[in-house]
């Protein structure tokens, strides 16, 4: 029977760990080496006499000492290296300095860095992290999952992805286990994950990338991305494997391609707790800018007019949540979506278009009388043309068509709404449908803006406007932990909207030139109050396994602390 080298026993916030290891054995595990930080006592009692240098350092001195390594790496991805080797020997230090320091490191441990970092994965691989799954080998996925080493009860997250559409690089094959491990390290910095009660995985489903298969090195299936029946079939054996396994397990779906990604959601969203953070964390953070901009505007969400431009996946669900929030200020499902005017790439979405579309794209498309006199060229609608007509209120952008937003479109919105709300949402900064300091200006500061991208402060006639990232790491930690500590039986459309608004308290967006979304610079406090809300909405909706009697105590004890547990040698 294997034995663990130790076990941690007690409450998240006051751990003790059990240690049965002994020597170079306790150095060479991440969890447990403090390195320097061991006292004379724990040196003793572990055998590490002679083993480490003999002055013993604090905790503090430890960051200080890593932090000034940190620094002294010349490029983003020589930092990311630094800080993946810093966590392979000493995991509770990684996370010390991460959490300190976390506005400056988080696009280097996650994105934009981590787009690098995937694209090099098989020539620069090093020590696996994670849970490799392969489809040419089915029957292998229990045994896999098992082999990472926890039990029923020891896991609360699995964020897993077939790496079809990574960011803004696509299909990475096999290397698309570092945005799975990129995922969880926000999941434990900002919402208090422990980072031993989760894990990676990737689905290797070959890829459709030459270059990958063309590489010598590439570490992944070589063969082209498999489809249809066997690809359903293999994720069907993950989810029944991850389900038995890990029964209380949130079940995290990352960067899927669009064929598949709301299809796979919608598959087992009745039955399992899963989300998926491309279309639910991005919708969800939306909604929370948009909350705040009826804040600002002391207006009702029922009441708008909104342009999603770029009606892929993300845009799409981002209109669905939108959708939603209104249903459930009192519109029908029918009047809620006729507020609504969706572009694709071939212009607006109507149903003189409807074999063209998606399925998920067809109720958005509008009426063929309604647009029987709109100008488009070659018989597709644009997006100047939709905002003559539609009047939005609200413009959103997820198109990665840079300039999108031009200023004659910009102006025309805003001839017709006294507070515009535009969210220029694609990444990176060089896609963004429109920069920030030319919207203010464009409406004379009287837009709500909120971007995919962080940007700096537009000054504009006497007043700083703070521009509003809407990064989805203010809503999934916190989701993490709200669904862990209740175990909730399902991911429900209340627990996300409870996250938006938990979201959207945390901003002053009436005070002029205040941002719609609280800074990215304290992610634990706006984590915990959204696992909060999400615990609390689970609890009124059912769905909630565990009681929940006092949820800010409850939820502030399960966030884990980047601190060394105290040391029982057994």
């Amino acid at each position: 029977m294997y034995e663990r080298p130790y076990e941690l026993v007690g409450a998240a916030d006051s751990l003790t760990a059990r240690v049965r290891a002994r020597g170079n054995d306790v150095l060479r595990n991440p969890m447990l080496n403090r390195g320097t930080a061991f006292t004379e006592a724990e040196r003793e009692a572990l055998g590490l006499e002679g083993l480490l240098p003999s002055a013993v350092s604090s905790m503090d001195g430890q960051v200080r000492r890593t932090e000034q390594q940190y620094r002294g790496q010349p490029d983003p991805l020589a930092k990311h290296v630094y800080l993946a080797s810093l966590r392979d020997r000493n995991e509770v230090l990684f996370y010390r300095l991460l959490s300190e320091h976390l506005e400056e490191m988080l696009p280097i441990v996650y994105t934009p860095t981590i787009g690098d970092v995937i694209e090099r994965f098989s020539h620069d691989y090093n020590r696996p992290r994670g849970v490799f799954l392969s489809i040419d080998e089915p029957d292998a996925i229990e045994g896999a999952l098992r082999a990472y080493g926890l039990g029923p009860d020891d896991c609360d997250l699995i964020v897993a992805t077939d790496s079809e559409g990574i960011l803004g690089i696509g299909d990475q094959g096999v290397g698309g286990i570092q945005i799975s491990i990129g995922k969880l390290t926000v999941y434990t910095a900002a919402g208090g994950i422990h980072p031993r009660r989760v894990i990676p995985v990737v689905l290797d489903v070959g890829t459709d990338n030459l270059r990958l298969l063309d590489d010598p090195m590439y570490l992944g299936n070589r063969h082209p991305r498999v489809r249809g029946q066997r690809y359903d079939d293999f994720i069907d054996a993950f989810v029944t494997a991850a389900t038995a396994l890990f029964p209380n397990a949130l079940l995290h779906w990352e960067d899927f391609g669009a064929s598949n990604a709301r299809r796979i959601l919608e598959r087992y969203d009745p039955t399992r707790c899963t989300f998926n953070d491309d279309m639910q964390g991005t919708a969800a953070v939306v909604l929370a800018a948009v909350f705040a901009a009826m804040r600002a505007t002391g207006e009702r969400l029922r009441d708008q007019r909104v342009v999603v431009y770029g009606a892929g996946t993300a845009g799409i669900g981002i209109a669905d949540m939108l959708r939603d929030a209104m249903v459930r200020e009192g519109l029908s499902r029918e009047e809620a979506t006729q507020r609504f005017w969706a572009l694709g790439s071939r212009g607006l979405l109507t149903e003189e278009r409807a074999a063209e579309l998606r399925d998920f794209q067809v109720p958005y498309a509008r009426p063929a009388g309604e647009t029987a006199g709109w100008a488009g060229a070659n018989g597709s609608i644009g997006l100047a043309e939709v905002v003559t007509r539609a009047r939005p209120t609200i413009l959103i952008g997820t198109s990665t068509q840079p300039g999108a937003f031009s200023e004659p479109i910009v102006r025309t919105m805003a001839a017709s709404t006294e507070r515009p709300v535009i969210l220029p949402l694609s990444n990176p900064t060089s896609l963004c449908e429109a920069l920030p300091e030319d919207l203010v200006a464009w409406t004379d500061g009287r837009a709500l803006v909120a971007t995919g991208s962080p940007f700096p402060p537009v000054h504009h006639d006497g007043t700083e406007h703070v521009i509003a990232q809407a990064n989805n790491a203010l809503v999934f930690p916190g989701l993490g932990l709200g669904v862990s500590v209740v175990r909730a039986r399902r991911v429900s459309t209340g627990m996300l909207t409870a996250a938006a608004a938990a979201v959207a308290e945390l901003s002053d967006a009436g005070t002029p030139g205040s941002a719609l979304l609280p800074p990215v610079d304290d992610l634990r406090s706006v984590s915990a109050a959204v696992g909060i809300a999400v615990a609390q909405a689970a609890a009124a909706e059912g769905l909630a396994q565990v009681e929940l009697h006092d949820p800010v105590r409850q939820v502030h004890a399960a966030m884990w602390r980047p601190e060394y547990p105290r040391i029982e040698a057994v």
